[in-house]
């Protein structure tokens, strides 16, 4: 064999999967940390899943089987206490790691806000590869502090906002998170409901319909048909959200 022939073989080799290639979990999410022969190794036990808007996508105290990136869609993670009340505690998008690590058992929900797509791995092989992997590890260290840092954020936005700076801090959020592409979306479909919305915000539906109401009349949004929402102006809409 010649050396160009060598040369080819171990370039297809080095590469990595194709379905990895334009996946945004490659180039922003946890996988970015891993070679091109970890990413190969992963891919054998990896399957892509689709769940409806609405499903439930992992239970809280359900055994943890494995752990998934978000390929496209939102996903609502909520906590439920003992006597039944639920409370959704945070979002997920594309390119998220959805799961905790080591942990046994899942210590939230995770629901299908829209429909959602999701690159899923079973979880021993994976949790071998983060205590083989210290980029992984540290990649998933990144998320957790980011994490973090949005939960702060939004003790602050929950505690001491006004309804309006609310409902457009949750406007906020939605743009600049819900195309991973883009740092802030224009243009997008609310992927919560009211319900949902004044749930994670601390308000009433018709709280939340009076602010939205009121940004409309604003010029701050344009809302059609009910969920579909423009961003005219960004500045605009995080002053009214007293977003830093």
């Amino acid at each position: 064999m010649d050396t160009q022939s060598k040369s080819n073989i171990t370039a297809v080799s080095d590469a990595p999967p194709t379905v990895c290639s334009a996946c945004e979990a490659r180039h922003g999410g946890v996988c970015a940390a891993l070679s091109s022969a970890q990413l190969i190794e992963l891919n054998r036990t990896s399957t892509k899943r689709h769940f409806d808007a609405g499903s439930e996508v992992i239970g809280q105290g359900e055994q943890t089987v494995g752990y998934s990136n978000i390929l496209h869609g939102v996903v609502k993670l909520s906590k439920m206490m003992a006597d039944g009340r639920q409370q959704i505690v945070g979002l997920q998008f594309a390119p998220d790691f959805m799961g905790r690590p080591f942990l046994k058992e899942s210590n939230l929900t995770a629901e299908a806000a829209t429909n959602v797509e999701v690159c899923a791995f079973p979880r021993v092989g994976f949790e071998r590869l983060v205590s083989e992997t210290p980029d992984l590890e540290h990649k998933l260290h990144q998320q957790a502090l980011k994490e973090l840092d949005e939960a702060r954020e939004w003790m602050l936005t929950l505690g001491r906002k006004t309804a309006q700076e609310k409902v457009a801090s949750f406007l906020y959020l939605i743009a600049t998170h819900i195309d991973p592409t883009q740092p802030f979306k224009k243009t997008f479909d609310l992927p919560l409901s009211r319900a949902d919305i004044a749930d994670f915000l601390g308000l009433t539906i018709e709280t939340v319909s009076r602010q939205m109401t009121k940004l409309r009349k604003e010029n701050v949004i344009v809302i059609e048909n009910n969920r579909h929402v423009i961003v005219p102006d960004q500045r605009r809409l995080r002053m009214a959200g007293g977003v830093d």
